[in-house]
């Protein structure tokens, strides 16, 4: 299964940061992020995807996050 995210994610070292963080509380995911695509999207991988927890955990953060269709 994948999802994929549109974020307002800029940088690189805030891409890290945010995959660490995931890859912390979701170790069984992939994750990843592609800043150069205009949505900068995130890319979530993996057998059971908390869409709701990871849109949470970035508006926790400061950052917009919602599926991209």
């Amino acid at each position: 299964m994948v999802e994929v995210f549109k974020t307002n994610v800029d940088l690189v070292e805030q891409s890290d940061i945010i995959c660490a963080r995931l890859l912390n509380l979701f170790p069984n995911l992939q994750i990843n992020f592609d800043l150069d695509d205009c949505d900068r999207i995130l890319r979530v991988q993996g057998k059971m995807i908390q869409v709701h927890k990871i849109i949470s955990e970035l508006n926790a953060i400061g950052f917009a996050c919602e599926v991209l269709d």
